[in-house]
């Protein structure tokens, strides 16, 4: 070896180690730099950046609540149609009616009902999917799915089918309002995150996810709690989308039983294109939120570039596959 050859070596090694940990920003960058050419420079413009981060707020919202379950081992597909239940039934509550404007002058009660029946909603669906994974040993992907179509049919039975419109300008404000010029779904997304971060890094519930996705037997053996941690994690995920539904009613101004129908599968690919392994014990609110922005973005550029709607399934399940492929490569 030269001595040329040898002062390469660590440079390349450095370079590769540099693109595997930055593997998914490298990619949004190319994504964006590619859809400025395609769409001459519209991509590009500020307003059509907000609308896209925007959009994809509650795809990431949606995305960390799967984020954290994968991270234990497990999978949540009921999250889409717990969005869907938890929008109409907070919507639901906030339609005012005047006799309570008359009761109640000055005080919104009905939005904070209707924020904490989202939340709620979300955290019950999210505590009888653990019940089920942790007390009846069923798998999360039985259990789930059985709790995905059971929450859409609960939307429809609640709704007979239709959409919850009228609703209350507070209610609204939380989906298309700004606050400092930035939309108010953004600033969700980054508490929840900041959230989510110190969860996971910062105490005891978060480590014990992390162990539990980790090596199950291993945390058993380690005294930790599997069926109240498995518990905690599936009801956190169900509040974060319970949290998403509320949010995406008041940005459309209606709660309808179909919203979030597909969704979870985006909010997986979300996680899974941002790091998070499907062998458990990996995954950042960083990564998550890139790839809820790529999902965003890929959305948005086939739009700009009038892409039929009937492809934009396609190429969602492209990405889907992508994404474990790429997974399965990393971890293999």
């Amino acid at each position: 070896m030269t001595a040329a050859t040898s002062a390469a070596s660590p440079s390349r090694e450095r370079l590769l180690a540099f693109a595997r940990k930055y593997f998914i920003i490298l990619i949004f960058i190319g994504l964006m730099v590619l859809l400025a050419v395609l769409t001459g420079g519209t991509f590009l413009k500020a307003q059509n950046l907000v609308n896209t981060v925007r959009q994809s707020a509650v795809f990431a919202i949606l995305g960390l609540g799967a984020m954290v379950v994968i991270i234990s081992g497990g999978i949540d597909l009921s999250i889409g149609s717990v969005l869907g239940l938890a929008a109409v039934v907070s919507a639901s509550l906030a339609q005012t009616p005047d006799w309570h404007a008359k009761m109640y002058p000055g005080l919104d009660l009905p939005v904070l009902v209707a924020i904490v029946a989202a939340l709620g909603v979300g955290a019950a669906a999210g505590f009888v999917n653990g019940s089920l994974i942790a007390g009846f040993r069923i798998p999360p992907f039985i259990a789930t799915l059985g709790m995905m179509t059971a929450a859409r049919g609960l939307a429809l039975t609640y709704t007979n089918g239709q959409p919850v419109s009228s609703l209350t300008t507070s209610y609204d404000w939380f989906g298309q309002s700004d606050i400092f010029g930035v939309p108010l779904p953004i600033v969700v997304l980054i508490v929840v995150a900041v959230a989510t971060h110190l969860m996971l890094n910062n105490t005891r519930f978060g480590r014990h996810i992390y162990a539990v996705g980790g090596n199950e037997q291993a945390a058993r053996v380690s005294g930790i709690n599997l069926s109240w941690t498995k518990i905690g994690i599936y009801t956190f995920g169900g509040i974060l989308a319970g949290l998403s539904g509320m949010v995406l009613a008041a940005r459309i101004d209606s709660g309808q039983p179909g919203l979030g129908q597909g969704f979870e599968l985006q909010a997986i690919t979300a996680a899974v294109i941002g790091g998070t392994s499907f062998t458990g014990g990996i995954g950042t609110v960083w990564g998550t939120i890139i790839g809820a922005l790529i999902i965003g973005v890929i959305n948005n550029g086939m739009d700009l570039l009038n892409v039929s709607p009937f492809s934009v399934p396609i190429v969602q399940g492209l990405v889907i596959v992508l994404a474990i492929i790429i997974d399965v490569r990393k971890n293999s």
